[in-house]
């Protein structure tokens, strides 16, 4: 197709153009002074020529050169009055869930403990402010400003604080700060929930600027490299082309991996909901109006040391550890901020019952904060159903994952019976499928009458009533489960520090249960007859796959090894009682004679 071209964009018009404008002005330059001497003046009137030499008579004397002119700022600086605070001092608000400690300094958050929880790295209960890295990077609630000189004057100016001291929730407190180019103002408003209001403007030189509430530095409970390795950025966001919604739960929820987030990167909204969490705790903003909402990520390095308790300071390399700290500000573009914060337990039965406008009315609560993963139409009725039996049967953990565990693993009993009644029909036509084999060696892949072996070895499955799948078909329906509890057990909060006998922690590793899991599963291929194996390479998979689960699972959670080991074992006595039936017995028999063949 012809390209037609602009002609006002043809190389050499805008010399033209320009040359143009300035014969222009130079002929009226010329002619000016002609003009003025060669034309008729138009007459003054005498009102006219009357108020002029009023205004000549009555025009003060020029002003002296060394006299300074007003300033304007002087002017501003008159109406806007100063509100600082002489000392820094500290307000505590507090309920059942929380006690946050204020500072009027930068009029930020210097501790938020949850009463719920505790930890062991801060021997007491968990404080959500991580102290090494907010010193660094900034406290909870300060303001992000795209100005890093501003940002730092809002987080250390002194602020006016409408109340000092304890307060106990239902409560509201007000930080303001003014000077003679900025006025600042902070509303906190706190209910018994886990939820806080938050209200923040910004003028800076007349003009409301964007300053976003921000949670900059991480959580308190993250100790080690692998709990810094679980942090992530989350938001909840109809509009946006890259999100990733969960199958068959339309949440449409984004993470963002700490590789694809750069710090001071803005993303706009519309956001119901953004914020930023790690594996069991959370941070998350709620606009009121999410369609002027915008979030900023942020992300720093920062160093830490191997072992708790160590300095990082002055110690080599190998004493400590590179993360990264994701952190995140969500506010309004276009200047005023209102909007909720909630920061607490990624617990479903809490995150459900917080409100959220949305836009498309698909998730009007938080609950899309805890990450099932893909199989999520698994892995969360696992978890409800796991709750269910820790509320109502016993009010233990890992009790609840042992009842758990046993009724599934009789559940999948019939696929397993499936599986072997398909492995010994392979078996029994395993001869008859190696003579047409033979017959058709010497055919090469490419050549047609190789299709003539695909066709008999098909016909020989049909008559025989064989599903050359139905081995594999079993395997592929217990997967989901395996890798659904995998999922729950990842994020199950409640797993968090919970005991069973000799486990302190289920959610964290156990080297007892991986050992038990090893030998387990090599006792179950030992009992297990693999028909079509060679004795040789069964021998070889007997001991070579339970290292390579044990190897895996050695560092996974003591909850999801509890898990596995116990299926195994339960597997082993489901095994041990189909070997002495028909079945089973005729398997034995066929394998045994196989192997007497090798032999031979």
């Amino acid at each position: 197709m012809p390209e037609f071209k602009n002609p006002q964009q043809e190389p050499g018009a805008e010399k033209r153009l320009l040359l143009v404008f300035v014969l222009t002005f130079v002929v009226l330059m010329v002619f000016q002074p002609l003009l003025k001497k060669f034309m008729p003046q138009p007459p003054v009137p005498p009102a006219q020529k009357q108020t002029v030499a009023e205004q000549t008579a009555a025009a003060p004397p020029a002003p002296d050169a060394a006299a300074p002119a007003p300033a304007p700022a002087a002017k501003a600086r008159s109406i806007t009055a100063s509100k600082q605070a002489s000392a820094e001092t500290e307000t505590v608000i507090e309920n059942d869930l929380y006690r946050i400690t204020f500072t009027n300094r930068g009029a930020q958050v210097k501790s938020w403990i949850l009463k719920k929880f505790d930890n062991e790295a801060q021997n007491g209960r968990l404080d959500l402010v991580n102290p090494a890295a907010a010193q660094k990077f900034g406290y909870p609630l300060s303001l992000w400003t795209y100005d890093e000189t501003l940002r730092n004057r809002l987080s250390s100016a002194l602020y006016v604080a409408s109340n000092e001291g304890q307060l106990t929730a239902p409560a509201e407190i007000t930080f303001e700060y003014a000077d003679q180019d900025l006025v600042v103002r902070k509303t906190f408003r706190f209910d018994p929930t886990y939820v806080v209001n938050v209200e923040t403007s910004v003028v800076y030189k007349g003009a409301e600027i964007f300053a976003a509430p921000a949670w900059p530095a991480g959580f308190g409970d993250q100790a080690t490299a692998a709990a810094y390795a679980a942090a992530h950025i989350d938001y909840h966001n109809d509009a946006s082309t890259e999100r990733s919604g969960y199958v068959f739960f339309p949440s449409y929820v984004s993470r963002l991996a700490i590789k694809s987030i750069s710090s001071g990167n803005t993303l706009k909204g519309p956001f119901e909901w953004a914020g930023t969490g790690d594996q069991y705790f959370t941070a998350i903003f709620i606009p009121d109006d999410p369609s002027a909402a915008a979030m900023v990520t942020l992300r720093n390095a920062m160093e830490i040391p191997q072992k708790a308790g160590f300095s990082p300071v002055g110690a080599s390399s190998k004493d400590t550890a590179n993360v990264e700290l994701l952190g995140a500000a969500i506010g309004n573009l276009r200047g005023r901020t209102t909007e909720r914060l909630y920061v607490g337990p990624k617990e479903l039965a809490v995150l459900d019952a917080v409100p959220v406008p949305t836009i498309k009315n698909d998730n009007r609560d938080l609950r899309g904060i805890v990450d099932f993963g893909w199989w999520g139409i698994l892995a969360r009725p696992l978890f409800l159903w796991l709750k269910w039996t820790y509320n109502h049967i016993v009010p233990n953990w890992g009790w609840a994952i042992v009842i758990q565990t046993l009724i599934i693993t009789i559940a999948l009993l019939p696929l397993r019976i499936t599986q072997m009644k398909s492995m010994l029909k392979m078996q029994r036509v395993a001869p008859q499928i190696k003579s047409i084999q033979e017959k058709y060696k010497k055919y090469t892949l490419r050549d047609p009458r190789k299709a003539a072996m695909n066709e008999e070895i098909s016909a020989l499955y049909k008559k025989e009533g064989v599903n050359p799948a139905g081995g594999c078909l079993p395997l592929l329906i217990q997967f989901p489960f395996l890798i659904a509890y995998y999922r729950m057990l990842g994020v199950a909060l409640e797993l968090r520090h919970a005991h069973w006998l000799w486990i302190t922690d289920l959610s964290s590793a156990d080297w007892v249960l991986p050992i038990l899991m090893v030998v387990s599963m090599v006792v179950m291929q030992r009992m297990t007859p693999q028909a079509g194996m060679d004795p040789a390479q069964q021998k070889m998979m007997t001991v070579m796959m339970p290292l390579m689960m044990g190897f895996i699972f050695f560092r996974l959670a003591a909850g999801l090894n509890l898990y596995y080991t116990e299926s195994n074992l339960i597997s082993i006595a489901q095994q041990a009682v189909m070997n002495r039936t028909k079945l089973g017995r005729e398997m034995r028999e066929m394998m045994e004679k196989r192997a007497r063949k090798k032999e031979k």
